[in-house]
């Protein structure tokens, strides 16, 4: 699109601001409830109650990743997992209308304040730089740079990425570190910029569990709870990912996996390193504006 023909005043980017705003708020106050001994379900659903509160929608379920886990762990319908002195990631997104922000926060309870203001640092670094014109790969070498001084690694298999309509994940990804093909950011792009840093080797794979999903394609399902959560999908998530534990219909893990099963939905397994090793993580949702970028979740 020509720089030209960009209203970064129009509603779209009013909402994305106003997701954001509203999340910079229900970050913070989510970060100070993230304590030893209190509940990973009571923070999370206190956060996802408080978006509705201030005027949003929750984009995807809260997550609460621990120590090795990077991403997509939430916790279930009855989970009475509480935090301990372990490294505790929490990852938030906010929609106005489907208009979206993402933003992530280290709270640091493991006594490795170096891992969390690694990708803090890496994260000022990156935004540092972002204007139109600027390649993601050099965004990714700001990132993977920042890492490196401070000892650790960048997670390479996870990514920042372009936040649309009702679309969590869109192009253009951002890197963690530093590629040679990339895609050049233009004004109005809307990016979620997410440095992960690891004591670890640096890639993540899938763990056993599942908490969070999303539709994949419209079906029909002959059950009535699969039905029932069908519907709720459809009209309150759409494509957003979606929790287990927010279905309406009784025996919702029932329903899911008749969903799965039929390819209606997918899970997302959570991401971890190897056991033993951290992952810290900071993320801010950008607009690229003429002569840099505005932080809405700032």
């Amino acid at each position: 699109m020509a720089e030209s023909e960009v209203d970064l005043e129009s509603e779209k980017y009013e909402k994305h601001r106003e997701a954001g705003e509203i999340l910079a708020q229900v970050r913070a106050e989510a970060a100070e409830r993230v304590e030893v001994g209190a509940s990973h379900l009571e923070v999370a659903t206190w956060a996802e109650d408080r978006i509705r509160e201030l005027g949003g929608e929750p984009a995807f379920p809260v997550n609460i990743s621990v120590d090795e886990e990077a991403a997509h762990a939430t916790p279930s319908i009855d989970d009475e997992t509480t935090f301990g002195e372990e490294m505790i990631n929490l990852d938030i997104g906010v929609h106005v209308d489907g208009w979206l922000a993402d933003t992530a926060v280290t709270v640091d309870l493991s006594g490795n304040p170096e891992l969390a203001e690694a990708s803090e640092q890496a994260l000022e670094a990156a935004l540092d730089i972002v204007e139109p014109g600027v390649g993601t790969g050099e965004i990714g070498a700001e990132i993977e740079d920042v890492i490196d001084g401070y000892g650790y690694n960048p997670v390479v298999n996870l990514t920042g990425h372009g936040l649309g309509h009702w679309e969590q994940h869109t192009s253009p990804n951002i890197p963690n570190r530093a590629v040679s093909q990339g895609t050049t950011l233009e004004v109005g792009d809307v990016v979620a910029i997410e440095p992960f840093a690891t004591d670890g080797g640096g890639k993540v794979s899938e763990g056993a569990s599942e908490e969070i999903f999303s539709l994949e394609r419209e079906g029909t399902v002959r059950n009535r709870q699969a039905r029932d959560a069908l519907e709720q999908i459809t009209e309150e998530f759409r494509t957003l990912p979606f929790a287990t534990r927010w279905l309406e219909t009784d025996r919702p893990e029932m329903a899911l996996r008749r969903l799965k099963r039929n390819d209606i939905v997918h899970g997302y397994p959570v991401l971890k390193e190897d056991d033993g090793y951290l992952v810290s993580q900071k993320e801010h949702t950008v607009i690229v504006t003429e002569d840099g970028c505005e932080v809405t979740t700032k």
